[in-house]
């Protein structure tokens, strides 16, 4: 009988994108579904980024670009490394990528034998699990709960490591849960991957802009760090650019080389007329960020504080991002009369089903207590979810 790869069958569908598409079918029959299940700003993309994409055609930038991206882009993400992280990377130690997800792919292909070990804090963005598994690697789940603000501690990294550990995938801000690591929290594991040789760090900072609490820190700021990180970032979220597809990699030139040839066997460089947008978003001013920021951050104070008006619900503050990531074990066993809930799947189904607001049950993150919404909607939106939820998870018993 036909059947797919070996590969393919070791990896699952992303649940983000599965819930995602199962509310855009409930809105096509005409149910008013609102959707907190997707990562994905709901601002348009700057008029000023829109203008030099707009210019970019009419000149002609119309052909296949450099397998690591136009110099000038790689130059413009240079200068931003340098002036608000006090990062020196040269240009030939940038790749540019279609999307900040191919750009976590490429390093872990580039870098991850079979039977290597990634370790991946929980709870994590879907797919780092999937990726490692994809290039042969094994992930070795690390848990950090509700309790500790969803953060790993040094000691429980270094108990993580053995032999065969090759990288660890770090992401602040962090999705799901808008946790974001301090400087002293970033130092104490910077200590301990530098006690192991050949351990890298991925660093996914797409969230960067993203922030509540003081300013962005990056992993690589620490001595002897540098040369074992691997930066990851892209324009996506802090300029409402997802469909641009434009990500990169800041990284040494000997990993950077690696992920274009990479590259160069399966995707070549990435979209001509999107590079030349995202150019200038890196090289304009910087107000649209900290605008959408501060709209973020209202949004963040108000599902916050409906959220901790449900009775059941415990949740936490998240410093970044867009999402919040509250504890609903307390529901597990209870039931409506006609649905039962026994997981943060049956729960997040519930939700959808009665409530008709889409978020994403925390299995699919490695944290099967909690469960994921995204506040990257309207003001007005949240509210209204919140009230349905809050009505809708009154009727269990």
């Amino acid at each position: 009988m036909a059947q797919l790869s070996d590969r393919l069958q070791r990896l699952a569908p992303s649940a983000t994108l599965a819930m995602s598409q199962k509310s855009s079918e409930m809105k096509a029959q005409g149910i008013d579904v609102i959707n907190l299940s997707v990562g994905e700003p709901d601002f348009n993309t700057p008029d000023h980024i829109k203008a030099a994409a707009k210019k970019a055609i009419d000149d002609n930038y119309s052909r296949y670009s450099p397998v690591p991206g136009y110099p000038d882009l790689r130059k413009a993400i240079s200068a931003k490394l340098k002036n608000e992280n006090g990062l020196d990377y040269g240009v030939n130690e940038i790749l540019v990528s279609n999307g900040a997800k191919q750009s976590v792919c490429n390093t872990v292909m580039a870098l991850v034998n079979d039977g290597d070990e990634v370790i991946i804090p929980a709870p994590y963005w879907v797919s780092y699990p999937q990726m490692a598994k994809l290039a042969g690697g094994v992930p070795v789940i690390v848990n950090a709960g509700f309790e500790q603000n969803f953060k790993i501690t040094p000691e429980q990294l270094e108990a993580a490591i053995t032999p065969k550990t090759r990288l660890l995938i770090l992401c602040s801000p962090s999705n799901p849960t808008g946790s974001v690591y301090s400087k002293a929290e970033l130092e104490g594991l910077a200590r301990v991957i530098k006690s192991h040789e050949d351990m890298f760090v991925l660093a996914d900072e797409i969230y960067e802009h993203i922030i509540y609490t003081g300013r962005h820190e990056s992993i690589a700021q620490f001595e002897g760090m540098k040369e074992r990180t691997i930066l990851v970032n892209g324009v996506s979220k802090a300029y409402a650019m997802t469909g641009w597809r434009i990500g990169f990699i800041a990284a040494p030139e000997w990993i950077v080389k690696g992920c274009n040839k990479l590259q160069g066997q399966y995707t070549s460089g990435p979209c001509s007329v999107s590079q030349k947008a995202a150019e200038a978003a890196y090289a304009s001013g910087q107000e649209c960020v900290e605008q959408m920021r501060q709209a973020f951050q209202r949004r963040r104070d108000l599902i916050v504080k409906l959220a901790g008006d449900i009775p059941g619900l415990e949740v936490n503050v998240p410093e970044g991002a867009f999402y919040v990531f509250p504890k609903c074990s307390r529901f597990f066993g209870k039931s409506d009369g006609q649905i039962t809930i026994s997981s943060s799947t049956d729960f997040a189904m519930y939700l959808l089903e009665k409530a008709h607001v889409a978020t994403v049950g925390g299995d699919a993150f490695g944290d099967p207590d909690c469960f994921r919404m995204s506040y990257a909607t309207s003001e007005d939106n949240i509210i209204e979810a919140m009230k349905r939820i809050k009505e809708a998870l009154a009727r269990l018993k």
